[in-house]
This record gives C-alpha cells, sequence and structure tokens, in this order.
C-alpha cells in the first residue's frame, strides 16, 4: 500500500511564532490516520498547513506530487476536502445550497445530481431537511452536512477536524458508522483530529501523538493502544 499523503520537514507558522517543528507523517492510499494530542498540541494545525491554509516550510506530497505552496482552493481541486472544526455550515443557505457548495470546483452537472443522491441516501436527514435554512439544523445534523458537504467533492482525502466535538454519544456512533462505510465502500483516505482518542483509535489504523507541534510516537492504532502512557493520559485505564 502505497501513501496518499506524506509530509517531511512539516514546519508551520502563525506570523513569527512557529507551530510545528518538523512533523513526517503520512496516510496510506485507502487508510485512516489520526492525530492525537491535547489541545494545543498542533492537530489542527497540521490540517490548515497540508491544505494552504498557514504559512508552511518542508514538504507536502499528496498523490506523488508536491503541494506545499498551492493555494487551498487549487488543494481541493485534487481532491482534498476538509470537514473544519465547527462545522463551516453557510448557515443563511440551504442544506442543498451548502451541499452544492461542496462541489463547486466541478463541471460534471450529471455528476453533481448523482452525488447528491449519494449523501442524501447515506444521511437520510439532509434529505427530509434539504430546502430548510441550514442554521436551524441541530448540531449532529450540522455535522451531517459538513462531511456530505465534503462528498461532494469526490475527494481521495477527507481531512476531519473533531468530527465529534459536542454531540451525543448516539450521533457520534453513527456520524463515524458512516465514516467507516465511506472508507471501505468507496476508498476514501482520512487524515482525523479527534479528541476523543478511544474512539479515533477504534476507527484508524494508524496513529501519530503529537506535543507542542512534534512527533513524540507513532505506530499502527493496535500498537499505539498498547503504550502505556496513551493509555494512562488518554484512554483511562
Amino acid at each position: 500500500m502505497s501513501a496518499i499523503l506524506q509530509t517531511r520537514n512539516l514546519q508551520a507558522f502563525y506570523g513569527r511564532t512557529k507551530a510545528l517543528h518538523g512533523l513526517n507523517f503520512e496516510v496510506q492510499e485507502g487508510g485512516i490516520t489520526t492525530l492525537l494530542g491535547a489541545n494545543g498540541a498542533g492537530k489542527t494545525t497540521t490540517l490548515r498547513a497540508v491544505c494552504g491554509m498557514i504559512a508552511t516550510q518542508g514538504e507536502v506530497v499528496f498523490n506523488g506530487h508536491s503541494i506545499a505552496g498551492k493555494a487551498t482552493e487549487d488543494i481541493a481541486r485534487l481532491g482534498v476536502a476538509q470537514v473544519p472544526d465547527g462545522r463551516g455550515t453557510f448557515v443563511n443557505l440551504t442544506v442543498e445550497e451548502n451541499l452544492r457548495l461542496g462541489a463547486f470546483t466541478r463541471k460534471d452537472k450529471a455528476g453533481v445530481i448523482q452525488d447528491l443522491d449519494r449523501v442524501y441516501h447515506l444521511f437520510p436527514v439532509l434529505l427530509e431537511r434539504r430546502t430548510q435554512q441550514a442554521g436551524l439544523l441541530s448540531g449532529g445534523e450540522q455535522q451531517m452536512l459538513a462531511i456530505a458537504r465534503a462528498l461532494m467533492l469526490r475527494p481521495r482525502l477527507m481531512l476531519l477536524d473533531e468530527p465529534s466535538f459536542g454531540l451525543a454519544p448516539l450521533v457520534v456512533q453513527e456520524l463515524f458508522g458512516v465514516l467507516r462505510a465511506i472508507n471501505e465502500g468507496e476508498g476514501v483516505s482520512m487524515l482525523l483530529v479527534e479528541q476523543n482518542a478511544s474512539l479515533a483509535l477504534e476507527l484508524a489504523d494508524h496513529a501519530y501523538l503529537l506535543e507542542t507541534g512534534r512527533t513524540v510516537l507513532s505506530g499502527t492504532t493496535d500498537e499505539i493502544k498498547q503504550n502505556e502512557s496513551v493509555r494512562r493520559s488518554y484512554l483511562g485505564y
């Protein structure tokens, strides 16, 4: 299995402040990699760095080609979709208008219609709410909308930032079931940032533990689960 995403010596900056200090990690084609760590460890910054939202140094390679320094919209056109922290809902637009925005880089109108049907099948509640103003959706429904909007890009790689945050356990279970189905059924690779380490390690196949913008541990999720410090600090046993 080859890597669809690789970083080498990835550094990121907010102004003069360095937030990432030379990260090396990869996401396998068709795999799910999770980034673990406390608040402020650099997880969200890593997602922003990958998709060109902040200043970076080092290499970011997607599908064998460097994307370091490319504009965010150009990276999206290559097939990298982001599900941002806070969901990024366009609250004054309808559910379907939000979904169509996810396909803004696409020219295949028939394919867009086909994918609308596909995401409505994955999330039937969005079909029920398709003409409703998106800002009136519940938190869980807005997270479903954020994932569905990303899928409208027909991505090869999805960047997911805290998809379980603030949601009821049953909603989280449903969402992560859909993510697994997308990964296994469609081969979409994923880079997952998730505060709930136990949940993340159940979904992912590889994990990297970050502390203050540095990688301190990496391995398969089975290996990470067996690490005593991870078990004590993040898994609670």
